[in-house]
């Protein structure tokens, strides 16, 4: 554990100093709790990584007024970070997104309790922050991606087209200068976009990995879907705990594929699985959203906030081609 901490402390420095670009003028507040081992790594790395003056709140031992009392005392461009072993919420809403409406900066450690022991290790590699590498690859990715008119994502012996534009591009690289709030879940790592025209989407890809309705991740020997005009359906070696997620979708809407997503994180992938959705939507590689939500993307017909399902499954691809020229080859992006 000393170790795990000691490596924690120096990624969470990096993310500190290069991704929240954080002041010493600027005030720290970590709220945590102790239910989680993953969650008293996380929260001791944060120790030995700010300055004596930052302060510690155990969530379980203090009120929904005194956090909102705390939180509400600090000034624009200071910095709150949760560490939760499963998700704070105060009364009915998201503790961070009161914290984004007051100006303050926020990270979030979600869902720690979904990780077994043997994947700590790779929960806290995958904090490590390489801004150089974030930075070129995930802008080069959004300058491909907002331009491309036809993207191929081949996986072996299936092949998968988008014959029509993308939406506009969005990044989750720690590169916040452009953004309103600085800050949000991590680890981080991801370029998602979606179809402008959701019904161009045809053809057929192969799964390995995807959310089970207990929001950890399902990792089997790879299984083929088929798309057809946007909507998926499962192969003839689908597994049944895949059939069950298809069916919870379509007794309530269409299984759309909508976002069309690109993590970056290298520390995650077939090689070092995770099984919170959360962190491992961005382990390097492809995945893609099925059901009708998405709180960023409008379309008609279907409001950001009323489709019930956004379900992420993860696409074992070899290949992504965007207009002939590769983006994706060889198990790594093309720079």
């Amino acid at each position: 554990m000393e170790r795990l901490i000691a490596v924690a402390a120096k990624n969470l420095s990096d993310i500190l100093r290069d991704a929240i670009c954080l002041k010493p003028t600027e005030h720290t507040l970590v709220i945590f709790d102790t239910a989680a081992p993953l969650a008293r790594i996380i929260t001791e790395g944060y120790r030995a990584a700010l300055s004596p003056t930052a302060e510690f709140l155990d969530f379980d031992t203090i009120t929904p007024d005194e956090i909102l009392a705390r939180t509400s005392a600090m000034h624009v461009g200071d910095l709150v970070v949760l560490v939760q072993s499963t998700n704070f919420r105060l009364n009915d809403f998201r503790l961070r997104i009161e914290l984004f409406k007051q100006g303050l900066k926020t990270i979030e450690h979600l869902h720690l309790e979904r990780l077994p022991e043997d994947q700590f290790e790779r929960y806290v590699a995958a904090l490590e922050y390489n801004a150089a590498y974030y930075h070129a690859v995930g802008h080069s990715l959004k300058t491909k991606l907002d331009a491309a008119s036809e993207i191929i994502v081949e996986c072996a012996g299936t092949k998968l087209t988008y014959k029509t534009m993308m939406e506009d591009t969005k990044l989750n690289i720690g590169d916040y200068r452009a953004m309103k709030n600085v800050g949000g879940s991590f680890p981080i790592g991801e370029v998602f976009t979606e179809a402008r025209d959701l019904t161009a989407v045809n053809g057929d890809a192969m799964v390995f990995g995807f959310a089970g309705d207990d929001h950890r991740v399902k990792f089997l020997k790879p299984f083929r879907v088929i798309i057809q005009n946007g909507i998926l359906s499962a192969g003839p070696d689908a597994p049944p705990d895949f059939l069950h997620i298809l069916d919870l979708i379509r007794a309530d809407e269409e299984v759309l594929v909508r976002e069309f997503g690109l993590g970056l994180n290298p520390a995650m992938g077939k090689h070092a699985l995770v099984s919170d959705i959360t962190a491992f939507e961005r382990q390097k590689g492809m995945h893609l959203s099925l059901g009708a939500k998405h709180a960023i993307y409008a379309k008609p017909g279907l409001h950001r906030r009323k489709g019930r399902y956004h379900i992420d499954i993860f696409i074992d691809i070899e290949k992504i081609v965007l207009d002939g020229a590769p983006i994706f080859s060889n198990g790594d992006f093309v720079r």
